[in-house]
C-alpha cells in the first residue's frame, strides 16, 4: 500500500470568479515558481466564463493543482472554503488577475523559515494598471510599498491596509489561534490585519517587487460597497478606540485634527467610548468656533507633546503628509503623542 503524500510546504489560496481573461497568466506564474513544494487551492466561486473548465484542464497536467467548486457565495466563502481545504503549514493568497513573480514564494518561505517570530510576511507589488486614469490605486501602492518594517505596518494600519491582500504568506496556526476571513460588510482583509495586528501577531513586508497587482475594473474593491470608505472606517473604529486605550496616556479624550468628513466619521469613535476634547481645523472660519461644544484651534494653538494625544483623520491627497510634518516639527512622536488614521 502507498503512503499518502506529504503535505507541500506552501499551500497557494486563490479564489476564482470570472476571471477567465487573466486566470492562465496567474496560474501560469505560480507554475514557473522557482520554490516547487506547493499546492495551488483554486476555489471557483460560480464561475460562468469557462474559468472552471480552465481550472480543470490545468489541473489536469499538474496534480499540484487542487479545484474546488462551490456556487456563487462570494469571496469571504470561496477563502474560507479553501483555507478549510488546504494543507500546507503556510498560506500564500494569489488573486486570480494578479502575477507573482518567479522567486516570490521561495523568499517568503525563507523568510518565515528564518524568522520565527514573524506571523506573516508580505512583499512590496508592481502597480500594473492606468497611472493617471487610477490616480488613488497608483497611490495606495506607492503608501503600501513603503511600509516595509512591523512597527511601520502596525503604525499605519488605521490609515488604510498596509497589505496588498494577494502579496502574503502567513502561517496557517495564525487562523487556528486567531481566526480567519468574517462576512459582513467591510473588507475582509482589512479585518483581518486589524484583528492579527491587536492580538500581537508580527507582520513585516520584503522589500522585493515580487507580486504584480493588477487594477481591473472587475476587482472588488472598485464595485463592492465592502470596499467603499465608510466601510473601512466602521470596521477600525473599534480597534482603533482599543489601540488609544492602550496608548494614549490621557484616554479617553483626543485631539482629532480634520474637517466635517472627519468630524462626522468620529461617530463612530465616540460611539466606542473616545472623547472629543477639541478639533484642529486649518479653515479660518472655523477657528475659534464650537462645535458640539468642542473648540476649533488653529495647528499652531495645538498645545506642547504631553499635553494631549492627536488623532490626525485626514485622507486628502498630500494633506496627510503635510500634518505629520508638522506635529513632527512640534515634537510630536508617533505612537507616543499622535496617530494617523485616515
Amino acid at each position: 500500500m502507498s503512503r499518502p503524500a506529504a503535505p507541500p510546504a506552501i499551500s497557494v489560496l486563490m479564489p476564482v470568479h470570472d476571471a477567465a481573461p487573466t486566470l492562465s497568466a496567474a496560474v501560469e506564474s505560480i507554475r514557473d515558481q522557482t520554490e516547487t513544494d506547493w499546492e495551488l487551492v483554486a476555489v471557483d466561486d460560480g464561475s460562468t466564463d469557462g474559468s472552471l473548465e480552465a481550472l480543470r484542464d490545468r489541473a489536469r497536467g499538474d496534480a499540484r493543482i487542487r479545484v474546488l467548486e462551490r456556487p456563487h457565495r462570494g469571496v469571504v466563502d470561496a477563502l474560507n472554503a479553501g483555507l478549510a481545504a488546504a494543507r500546507g503549514p503556510l498560506i500564500a493568497r494569489m488573486d486570480a488577475d494578479d502575477v507573482s513573480l518567479p522567486r516570490r514564494l521561495a523568499r517568503q518561505r525563507s523568510h518565515l523559515d528564518n524568522h520565527p517570530e514573524v506571523g506573516l510576511v508580505a512583499c512590496r507589488v508592481r502597480f500594473a494598471g492606468d497611472e493617471r486614469r487610477a490616480a488613488g490605486y497608483a497611490r495606495h501602492v506607492a503608501w503600501t510599498n513603503g511600509l516595509g518594517s512591523h512597527e511601520a505596518i502596525a503604525l499605519a494600519r488605521f490609515v488604510e491596509s498596509p497589505l496588498a491582500h494577494p502579496s502574503v504568506m502567513f502561517r496557517r496556526e495564525l487562523i487556528e489561534r486567531h481566526g480567519g476571513y468574517r462576512p459582513g460588510d467591510f473588507p475582509e482583509d482589512y479585518d483581518l490585519w486589524l484583528r492579527w495586528l491587536e492580538a500581537g501577531v508580527r507582520m513585516e513586508k520584503l522589500p522585493e517587487v515580487l507580486l504584480v497587482w493588477r487594477d481591473s475594473p472587475a476587482r472588488l474593491s472598485r464595485r463592492d460597497r465592502r470596499y467603499a470608505p465608510d466601510a473601512f472606517h466602521r470596521v477600525k473604529a473599534g480597534h482603533l478606540a482599543r489601540w488609544l486605550a492602550r496608548h494614549n496616556p490621557r484616554h479617553p479624550e483626543i485631539v482629532l485634527w480634520g474637517g466635517r468628513v472627519t468630524r462626522r466619521r468620529a461617530r463612530l469613535l465616540e460611539a466606542e467610548g473616545v472623547v472629543v476634547a477639541a478639533y484642529v481645523d486649518i479653515d479660518p472660519r472655523k477657528i475659534g468656533l464650537a462645535i458640539a461644544g468642542r473648540p476649533v484651534i488653529a495647528p499652531s494653538a495645538l498645545p506642547a507633546p504631553g499635553v494631549c494625544f492627536v488623532v490626525a483623520a485626514v485622507g486628502s491627497v498630500g494633506a496627510r503628509e503635510q500634518i505629520e510634518r508638522a506635529l513632527i516639527c512640534a515634537g510630536y512622536r508617533a505612537g507616543r503623542d499622535y496617530i494617523l488614521a485616515g
